[in-house]
């Protein structure tokens, strides 16, 4: 088996990853490898061990995975190819003959704690919540009799012999999750129109309006952003890089300009990949921000310099 016939993902086998990466086409054609953790996953993909790693970045209700946001941050330069859009929606897993009452214990990944909390205050508000690796990971705890019931995906009950005691929770409507699928650098694949460009920035150094200057990079360019996070460096308090995602593409001039913009002015930019928008939302281009405006402006510059700046 070659490494690239390997895609690795969040594991055990019956996550929601494991469901966003099935979605993919190229999946059919891929052995699919499941992980213990977020790292591992994407260690197999540095290590040369795995082509890529679909992994979690983003909940429409808990916000940014950071063990996801900090791995890409930090270590080894790797590059986001894709995302994946996933509708999340729990089931309660327990072992064949537990009732709703008999439920003391439950598990299942931190961050599907805040999309039942409420649910979980309704119907069970005693029971005793302990985190999981992952939500499979959760039901095979509760499989080998370590909790009572698990909140995972409705299709991970028969993968551990478990059956669903309630399904369809969720505190949120149209709670989602997006997945992105990682591999090693390369060349991005060319423009579609509608896509999104990730980077991560550390600044020079903490002082009034160092965020603003940042934020005007993008606005002065016509750049909209669709994700800022902050995530600490580390190296002490206060201490803070920004994981940024932004719509548009590295080759469209308005973007490219906008992260020269940046890389003046700060410290490091990582650039983690240009890549299509798994929702097909086209960006609105302003005016002045168009890549045919940025050439004519450039033009412009260079009958100035050499002292034409007014057409014949």
């Amino acid at each position: 088996m070659t490494s690239a016939s390997r895609y690795t993902y969040l594991g055990p086998e019956g996550t929601f990853t494991e469901a966003a990466l099935r979605t993919l086409p190229e999946a059919a054609t891929r052995t699919l490898v499941p992980m213990i953790s977020v790292p591992a996953a994407l260690d197999a993909v540095r290590g040369g061990e795995a082509a890529a790693s679909l992994v979690p970045i983003e909940n429409s209700v808990e916000g940014g995975v950071t063990s996801t946001v900090d791995e890409l941050a930090t270590g080894q330069p790797l590059m986001i190819y894709r995302e994946v859009l996933l509708p999340i929606a729990f089931a309660l897993l327990v072992r064949p003959g537990t009732e709703l009452a008999d439920v003391k214990t439950v598990t299942g990944h931190p961050v599907a704690q805040p999309q039942v909390r409420g649910w979980l205050g309704r119907e069970l508000p005693d029971a005793v919540w302990e985190s999981a690796a992952s939500n499979a990971d959760g039901a095979r705890l509760v499989q080998e009799g370590r909790f009572d019931a698990a909140f995972a995906g409705e299709f991970a009950a028969a993968t551990y012999g478990l059956h669903p005691l309630v399904t369809d929770i969720h505190d949120a409507d149209n709670a989602t999750t997006r997945f992105v699928l990682v591999g090693r650098p390369a060349r991005p694949a060319a423009p579609t129109g509608a896509d999104k460009t990730s980077v991560v920035l550390w600044l020079h150094q903490d002082h009034p309006g160092a965020l603003l200057d940042v934020l005007q990079e993008f606005a002065t360019c016509g750049v909209n952003l669709t994700r800022i996070e902050s995530r600490p460096t580390g190296k002490g308090i206060g201490q803070y890089c920004f994981s940024v995602d932004c719509e548009g593409h590295v080759a469209e001039r308005r973007v490219g300009e906008a992260l020269m913009g940046l890389r003046r002015l700060c410290s490091d930019v990582r650039y983690l990949g240009s890549y299509p928008r798994a929702d097909g939302v086209r960006p609105t281009v302003g005016a002045g921000t168009a890549d045919e405006d940025f050439l004519t402006a450039a033009d412009w510059l260079t009958r100035c310099l050499d002292g034409r700046p007014e057409r014949s």
